[in-house]
């Protein structure tokens, strides 16, 4: 018979009543307690887990943007090619979970939903800081988070302000780019529009990336990460349609119809449009 392997003689710590443990640094007693399920149907702590460890890669998406910000302001160009690498990740691993809802059929799904009440995941206010900050603004979004004003405080600062590729079209203009007033100074907290100007301004920038690496490389880093988000907004789509149709969102909204229409957004369309005149 083989003998039981102990890890202490080897080293490991085994006795922690004085020392951090790896439950007390990621404090899981109170992320492993947070799963409260209000009805007896089985699928309702899939439903619950999936969704609260999306809030968490958005945090983790938040912090990562972010810093991507700040990073092409104080242009460090580099540190932000790696942390847009990440955030597509990120994404990455949000649209994998889909995955897993999937498995869930209408029949498993309205046996618990009638217990969430109005809420819905359209009040996410990490989900909305998200899109603030990568420049798909709309003061009307504001509206459902009021109730906590810590939130909405968070939501409108992020509104008000440049949104990523705002940024992005000010480091081209330090960069010698002439660009038109209306894309450099102009109301941060409207969505942005596309420009002809900025197209052609990228099309040189396309045209010959060795003399322009780093802002074609920064260029294709905002494309990957919009892929990704758009699969992801399309995987919602798509698990939502699978599970309940075409019925109404329980926050009010339209469902299926109301995400279809977010598939329409384009958050740095030069990028994409001058794809065609190449």
């Amino acid at each position: 018979m083989t003998k039981a392997y102990n890890p202490g003689k080897d080293g490991a710590e085994m006795n922690f009543s004085k020392k951090m443990s790896y439950a007390d640094y990621l404090k899981l007693d109170a992320v492993l307690t947070a799963q409260n399920p209000l009805s007896s149907a089985h699928d309702e702590m899939l439903f619950i887990i999936q969704h609260q460890t999306g809030e968490l890669w958005m945090r983790l998406a938040i912090y990562e943007l972010k810093a991507a910000h700040l990073a092409i302001t104080e242009d460090r160009l580099r540190e932000c090619f790696k942390i847009l690498s990440r955030i597509a990740r990120i994404f990455e691993q949000l649209n994998s979970a889909w995955d897993v809802l999937r498995t869930m059929t209408p029949s498993e799904y309205t046996q618990f939903r009638d217990k969430f009440g109005s809420s819905s995941g359209f009040q996410s206010y990490q989900y909305r800081a998200i899109e603030f900050l990568v420049g798909n603004k709309n003061v009307a979004m504001l509206k459902p988070h009021e109730h906590t004003p810590e939130h909405h405080s968070l939501l409108k600062e992020i509104l008000e302000a440049p949104s990523l590729y705002d940024e992005v079209l000010m480091l081209m203009s330090r960069k010698g780019f002439k660009l038109p007033e209306e894309a450099l100074k102009r109301d941060w907290a409207l969505a942005y529009r596309a420009n002809e100007e900025v197209q052609a301004a990228w099309a040189v920038v396309y045209s010959s990336p060795l003399d322009h690496w780093e802002l074609y490389e920064l260029a294709e880093k905002l494309v990957d990460f919009e892929d990704y988000f758009r699969r992801w907004r399309f995987n919602h789509v798509t698990t939502v349609e699978r599970i309940i149709g075409f019925k109404r969102g329980t926050g009010g909204t339209s469902g299926v119809e109301y995400l279809q229409r977010m598939l329409s957004v384009v958050l740095f369309p030069e990028l994409w449009n001058l794809r065609t005149e190449l």
